[in-house]
């Protein structure tokens, strides 16, 4: 039976496992994160300070959303320390779903901020304060400034995290908001239509909307452990059934541990002429050179070992210990989740190892 839990995936026959980079990565430099986080955080006290000032719920509501982004950029930097730790006990895949939990929290709280803004957008534009657009005007180009030096800095660190690149998004985000504020308090001078103030507000919290979607639907896709972007579990299936000897495929499961670390375990049956081994080795080659996949879990057996026919299951089951006989007999099933329960304590490494007779 295919194993989830953990990095000891090599339980089935042999997975290869070794010499990844998963997750986040080493080549997201703390110091271009650490740039970004200062120069946010201190724009951020003036920016509220002068949009109380002024008067400016959009220089206000954007002061809120740099708060979210020193969080995320904080946030980023405490995942990459944590996902940095080794998998022991319990966390077989070590700390790196950290990083999604800190994507979703980010996106949960734009969606938050976007609702309060939308809200408090709507009420001035009904009933507009005066709003001082010389000083909002200022702030505004200033913070342009600073979030190009920010999205400058962050745009240095591997945005394959998806932690990192919400962080990158928040940046970017706050930059359109500030454009925004600024073509906003030039109406404002120009023409004393203070509306435009709040209509600049009503597109800051559009932005963070979209945004905040975004990441809380990308990391409830790796917390449902659906495939991963651009990985079509029934193409893998084809390419699978496509190799050489290969008669079955069962039990076919493709997820995302963290980003940049997708995952497959499969059991695959092949002609009684093939041989186990070989047929394991040339299907793991193929999932990393076609898929992009090298962190794989392959049961391969010989078809008539489990009296399987020509027959296979669609990918994306999870239906353990299905009728369709991927694992052949009750005993043989426990033994093989003992032994997958076995390798969460050892270090990954490709093995051969089969429980099933017939010298496979």
């Amino acid at each position: 039976m295919t194993d989830h839990t953990g990095d000891g995936h090599d339980a089935h026959g042999g997975g290869s496992h070794a010499g990844h980079s998963h997750g986040v990565s080493k080549d997201a430099d703390r110091r271009y994160l650490t740039v970004a986080l200062a120069l946010i955080v201190a724009f951020m006290a003036v920016e509220v300070v002068v949009g109380v000032l002024a008067g400016s719920l959009a220089l206000v509501a954007d002061a809120g959303h740099m708060l979210t982004d020193a969080a995320a950029i904080g946030l980023a930097l405490v995942a990459m320390r944590l996902a940095a730790r080794p998998a022991k006990g319990a966390f077989t895949y070590g700390l790196k779903r950290v990083e999604i939990l800190s994507a979703q929290a980010n996106g949960l709280t734009l969606l938050v901020l976007a609702v309060v803004f939308l809200v408090e957008g709507v009420l001035r534009l009904l009933d507009p304060p005066a709003v001082r657009g010389g000083l909002v005007l200022g702030t505004a180009l200033f913070g342009i400034v600073v979030n190009l030096a920010a999205a400058y800095a962050l745009s240095k660190a591997n945005r394959q995290s998806m932690n990192v690149e919400g962080s990158f998004q928040h940046i970017l985000t706050d930059l359109y908001a500030f454009i925004a504020t600024a073509v906003a308090a030039g109406v404002i001078l120009t023409t004393g239509w203070n509306r435009a103030d709040a209509v600049a507000t009503l597109l800051v919290a559009g932005l963070m909307l979209k945004a905040g979607v975004g990441l809380v639907r990308e990391s409830g896709r790796v917390f449902l452990e659906a495939a991963p972007r651009g990985i079509d579990p029934y193409r893998v299936q084809t390419a699978i059934l496509a190799a050489p000897g290969v008669v079955g495929v069962h039990e076919l499961h493709v997820w995302e541990v963290t980003s940049g670390f997708p995952a497959l375990s499969a059991h695959v049956l092949v002609d009684t002429a093939c041989d186990c081994h070989r047929s394991r080795q040339d299907l793991e080659a193929m999932l990393t050179a076609t898929f992009g996949i090298d962190h794989t879990t392959l049961q391969v057996d010989h078809r008539d070992e489990h009296g399987h026919d020509n027959t296979h299951d669609s990918g994306g089951h999870a239906d353990v210990g299905a009728a369709d006989g991927a694992v052949g007999t009750a005993a043989e099933a426990h033994r093989v989740m003992a032994r997958a329960h076995a390798g969460h304590a050892r270090e990954l490494r490709s093995t051969g190892d089969h429980d099933h007779p017939g010298g496979c």
